[in-house]
């Protein structure tokens, strides 16, 4: 053989084992990379911007499958509920509608007393159902601090460990997401948006929670209501302020930050309050916001042209995909109160009438969704066993 081709030949060698373990050692760096970013990075339930709550206080509302079918012609991915119902969450298997599940404050002193007590509710209402469903948080409690159940202040932190740590066992923290949402109430004030501070009888308890969110990776859920600020004092407040419509605005002198509207003023108030609590870089999410379609008298704003044009313009605004004036990184983000009026609510008229839709499935007032029924009542939903015996037959001619 001659000595050129033997020469040419270990060349070849050469170069192809060259990138044999160049390609070796690529693969070898992401296969570490993915190792390192799995045990660091946590679950994170909102991948959008828009979502909806998912109230069923209610004795007319369609059927859990009928939901999956309306949020699906909406368009709408992510949605919260305040339980963890199984008929709820065996609709939702297969849909890609990611939902956050509730664990009522009912359950708080139980689930407190350790981690047993989390798994054994786990095991009941989440493992069974992944991953089929996509449950990817559990909201701990609602608006426990700053409500009149002071018991409830001191064993949110325990319950929320206990949860986590039940999901760490099961190896389910980077699928599913422990959170709280708090209401305004644990604000001292948040006007302008740079002056708010949390309470001082609530920042023991505050404080610590969110030291084991950042730890966790977990954002901090604000209830945050434009209609409840107006509703409070519509003399002082500029009601196009609250919806989104033209308006002077007002400027925080403090920033000098000039805010437009009420819903990014309150977002920031947020960040304002975390930022003093030595928590600058935590994500705020609004998991609540909404206007009535009807009130009582006393119910200043509330009204169906006002809700239109609260949850239009708020829909626009969260579709842009942009941050706040104070912290213009951080995309906007939020889940609307509510998927439906729930008949069965008490308090003022108001609580019964902030869904987009009504218990029949057609829309409560247009925004650009499509309801279940259109606006002269007949139906444009197929149920969904019509739909099953349609697929059968097709394939039982196809097979013939």
């Amino acid at each position: 053989m001659p000595t050129s081709f033997l020469q040419m030949e270990c060349t070849f060698l050469d170069r192809l084992s060259t990138r044999i373990m160049g390609f070796y050692s690529f693969f070898l760096c992401l296969l570490i990379f993915s190792v390192i970013s799995s045990n660091v990075f946590t679950a994170y339930a909102f991948k959008g911007t828009y979502g909806v709550n998912y109230g069923k206080i209610a004795d007319n509302l369609p059927s859990p499958r009928s939901v999956v079918t309306l949020l699906k012609a909406a368009k709408i991915k992510n949605t919260r509920i305040y339980d963890a119902d199984h008929e709820v969450l065996k609709a939702f298997k297969g849909s890609g509608i990611e939902i956050i599940i509730g664990l009522g404050n009912e359950y708080l002193k139980e689930i407190a007393v350790g981690e047993d007590r989390a798994m054994n509710w786990i095991k009941e209402n989440v493992q069974p159902f992944l991953p089929g469903t996509s449950i990817v948080g559990i909201a701990v409690g609602n608006e426990i601090l700053g409500g009149d159940d002071h018991e409830l202040w001191e064993v949110l932190l325990p319950s929320v460990k206990n949860v986590y740590d039940a999901l760490h066992r099961l190896d389910l923290t980077k699928v599913v997401e422990v959170s709280s949402p708090h209401s305004e109430a644990v604000f001292t004030n948040s006007f302008p948006p740079s002056a708010c501070i949390f309470r001082d009888d609530i920042s023991i308890y505050m404080k610590p929670l969110l030291q084991f969110f950042s730890q966790i990776g977990s954002p901090f859920y604000i209830n945050a209501y434009p209609f409840l600020a107006y509703k409070s004092d519509p003399e002082h407040i500029d009601i196009n302020y609250a919806l989104f419509k033209s308006n002077p605005g007002i400027l925080d002198e403090k920033t000098n930050l000039h805010y437009d509207n009420m819903f990014e003023a309150q977002v920031d108030a947020a960040y304002a309050a975390l930022e003093k609590a030595g928590f600058p870089k935590m994500e705020v999410i609004v998991s609540e916001t909404g206007w009535a379609s009807r009130g009582d008298d006393n119910e200043a704003g509330a009204n169906l042209e006002n809700a239109r044009t609260y949850n239009y313009n708020l829909r626009k605004r969260l579709a842009k995909k942009k941050g706040t004036p104070f912290r213009p990184k951080f995309v906007a983000k939020a889940y609307i109160f509510a998927l439906f009026n729930e008949n069965l609510k008490t308090g003022p008229t108001s609580e019964r009438n902030f869904g987009l839709f009504k218990p029949d499935g057609s829309i409560s007032y247009d925004i650009g969704f499509t309801g279940l029924r259109d606006s002269s009542g007949a139906s444009s939903f197929i149920p969904f066993k019509v739909i099953a015996a349609c697929i059968t037959l097709v394939l039982l001619i196809s097979a013939s």
